[in-house]
Order: C-alpha cells, then sequence, then structure tokens
C-alpha cells in the first residue's frame, strides 16, 4: 500500500480550542480536503464535480484515533492510502502526521461510496477510476 501527501499546511490558533490544541472538528476538515486532492489524483476532481460526471466519493464510515497533541504554529501533512475497492466503494486510510517531529498525530479509516451527485445514490466506479486506484494502490 502506497501512501501519497494529499495535504499540507500550517496550523493557525484560530482553529484551536480552550484546551490549547487542535480542535476535532480541524481533523475532518483536513481529512475532507486530502480526500478532494485524492479524487483529483483519481480523474474526480472539481471538473468532475461541478460538471461532467458530477460523482465524488462519499465517506459512509469512518474509524479513527487520536495520538498525539497538534499545537498552533505547528506544520501537518496528510499522507493518504487506497486499501481496498469494490463496486460502488473504496477504503481510504489517512494519516495526519506533526512534520517537524515527524510523529503520527491522527489516523482514521474512511470506508466512501461513490456518489452520482444528481441522484445521491452509489454507482459503479468507472473503469478508468478504478484503474488509477489500482496503480496507486499497487505501487511501492
Amino acid at each position: 500500500m502506497q501512501f501519497i501527501e494529499t495535504y499540507r499546511r500550517a496550523v493557525d490558533p484560530g482553529e484551536c480550542d480552550i484546551l490549547g490544541h487542535m480542535n476535532v472538528s480541524r481533523y475532518f476538515v483536513a481529512c475532507s480536503d486530502a480526500m478532494f486532492s485524492l479524487q483529483t489524483e483519481l480523474g474526480l476532481g472539481r471538473s468532475n464535480i461541478v460538471g461532467g460526471e458530477r460523482m465524488s466519493f462519499a465517506v459512509v464510515h469512518a474509524e479513527s484515533d487520536f495520538r498525539s497533541e497538534v499545537l498552533a504554529g505547528e506544520v501537518i501533512a496528510m499522507r493518504t492510502a487506497i486499501e481496498e475497492i469494490g463496486n460502488k466503494s473504496a477504503t481510504f486510510r489517512h494519516k495526519l502526521y506533526r512534520t517537524e517531529p515527524g510523529e503520527l498525530a491522527f489516523e482514521t479509516l474512511f470506508r466512501c461510496v461513490l456518489l452520482d451527485l444528481e441522484t445521491r445514490k452509489a454507482v459503479p466506479i468507472p473503469d478508468a477510476v478504478r484503474e488509477r486506484a489500482e496503480r496507486m494502490r499497487g505501487a511501492g
């Protein structure tokens, strides 16, 4: 399974809560942004979402582990891998790192369906998307 970088940025102080660390909601914002980055690599980018075939992966199940606090000013990076590809669904693993210490801060597994944005129903993953995903999954 090959991980690719799908997200990177510095944590803004406004994203931290009263406990002094990045708020839990921001972890899922990072995952959402990482998914759009990955989808672009798979051929399901913005032009497909707002025009084209109008489909996107949508999370239907998530399992998450918070491993280390993330503080304001730290640079974080998300790495994503494709674990499984089904007929209408795929499973993605996201790992969020604090880059300076190189420490894993958060890990989540997303089970997603490919959603037709008009009918709001799961649809089969197109062959071209499946082929790109299999190459990404099998590389490394």
